[in-house]
């Protein structure tokens, strides 16, 4: 009994770098591999590996499905490599759809700041389609290798009150 649980163990701790050091930060000059960039040494980590600043600005959502997605992956979050884990910006605009996709590598977990979304999974066991109407500040998790998709069937984009105030300000309106 304890060979099968060491061989797993072992599989399990050499599936990613990460799980046998504090961390593994990408070294963007090596190769890309199944479990994610080598190392960079650890004398050349810094602070900066792991802090990303990119997800304050808007996407650009003029293309033909209105979404923008702004990525936190290892490529360009070095500090995420190994961890199993990695964030992105996902703006959509009004009638904007991000259209049925999957992840096999990891679930995916979706957090509303701002506006309302309908969102939704289908499972692969039952075939059932799991929709729902998400609001600000609502959460809705993607299992991992789920086909899943979002759409602003809303009639506003994603502005925030202060947004809208300075809109009104410049363009005029009171409604």
């Amino acid at each position: 009994m304890i060979l099968p649980i060491f061989l797993i163990f072992s599989l399990l701790s050499s599936t990613s770098n990460a799980a046998v050091q504090d961390f593994c930060v990408a070294d963007l000059k090596g190769p890309d591999t199944p479990t994610g960039y080598v190392c960079k040494k650890p004398a050349a980590v810094t602070v900066d590996d792991f802090v990303f600043s990119g997800l304050g600005a808007g996407g650009n959502t003029s293309n033909i499905i209105k979404a923008a997605v702004t990525p936190a992956f290892a490529e360009q979050f070095a500090g995420v490599n190994g961890l199993g884990i990695s964030m992105a910006r996902l703006d959509l605009a009004v009638d904007g759809v991000v259209p049925m996709h999957t992840h096999p590598g990891g679930s995916e977990v979706l957090i509303v700041v701002s506006g309302s979304i309908c969102a939704g999974f289908i499972s692969s066991s039952a075939n059932k389609v799991y929709l729902k109407s998400l609001k600000k500040g609502d959460i809705m998790v993607f299992p991992r290798g789920l086909l899943h998709f979002q759409i602003n069937a809303e009639k506003t984009t994603f502005l925030d009150d202060a947004q809208v105030k300075k809109l009104k300000g410049v363009l005029g309106g009171t409604g």
